[in-house]
């Protein structure tokens, strides 16, 4: 008996060892060697675990992958195992993968919070958000509340036409929240709202009330300039949309508002520019496509 907790004694040191490295000093190759020569001595589950963490550190997600499912092998049906696969594939944007593993991982323990989640905001962003509201309505069964979570329902009830219960969803995300991130966030949802309502002043508040509270909330600017250009007010949807752009340069939508804006007031070549900006952030939104189409034929007739 005194053996075995010497040795769970060093192995708990090597492991205290192993994830400073991983941690705080960056070694993540000495730290898979050392994770390697622990598997070897003794397979456990935390092992993999953090095995698979360095190569995620080092953006081998597809080695991660492999370790996982090794591990899988070793440990069938072990939930911690599955979840990180799940969420590599949600990293990697293959969100119908990551839905079927974290289905998976129900199956095995169906208390799981976050499975659950990631379950019911695939199926919001597929359009069934009477399914996902079946979801976010679970957690709150398990008695989950915080600021996302009735974000995500108050959400899920205007897309789901339960126009009774938005309300109230929100301001409890509001009184909920932790950091003004959470408070933009809200704020920004119910900007969402009052466009599909059609109340364009409610929405506008809305959005400068994102902006309050956070300051580099590129879609705000980017729905702000939007209200802009309906007002007819263009210098200021210009620059709303120039600081979305150099906040969010991976965002296409204000390369392609600024484009269009630009059309109309016959900037052809900035609309040109911010164009094919918006074709290398998403190459297959026909909109921008058909607009540098336009613009091609424009300047071959000059």
């Amino acid at each position: 008996m005194l053996r075995n907790q010497s040795w769970q004694r060093r192995c708990l040191n090597t492991f205290f060892i192993m994830r400073m490295m991983l941690r705080m000093l960056g070694l993540y190759r000495e730290a898979e060697t050392q994770f390697k020569s622990a598997l070897r001595q003794q397979d456990m589950v935390d092992t993999v675990l953090y095995l698979a963490k360095v190569y995620s550190r080092l953006d081998q997600p597809l080695t991660a992958l492999n370790v996982f499912k090794q591990g899988l092998d070793r440990f069938p049906g072990e939930v911690s195992l599955i979840c990180g696969i799940a969420r590599i594939h949600e990293e990697m944007n293959n969100i119908s993968a990551a839905a079927e593993y974290y289905k998976e991982v129900l199956k095995q323990d169906n208390t799981h919070v976050e499975a659950i989640a990631c379950i019911g905001s695939n199926h919001f962003y597929s359009d069934q958000p009477e399914i996902a509201l079946r979801f976010y309505r679970r957690l709150l069964q398990m008695g989950i509340y915080n600021s996302q979570l009735f974000n995500n329902l108050g959400l899920c009830c205007f897309y789901a036409q339960q126009y009774d219960l938005i309300l109230s969803s929100f301001e409890r995300a509001l009184s909920l929240a932790e950091s003004e991130e959470e408070v933009a966030d809200v704020w920004y949802n119910l900007g969402h709202v009052a466009v599909g309502i059609g109340d364009i002043n409610l929405a506008h508040q809305c959005l400068k009330l994102t902006l309050a509270n956070n300051n580099d909330h590129a879609e705000a600017y980017n729905n702000l300039a939007v209200l802009e250009m309906q007002k007819g007010r263009i210098e200021q949807a210009r620059v709303f949309l120039q600081t979305a752009s150099l906040i969010a340069p991976h965002m296409y939508e204000p390369h392609f508002n600024f484009a269009v804006l630009s059309d109309k007031v016959g900037d052809l070549q900035r609309s040109y520019i911010a164009a094919q900006k918006s074709e290398e952030a998403f190459p297959e939104h026909v909109d921008t496509q058909q607009l540098i189409k336009q613009l091609k034929q424009h300047f071959a007739r000059l």
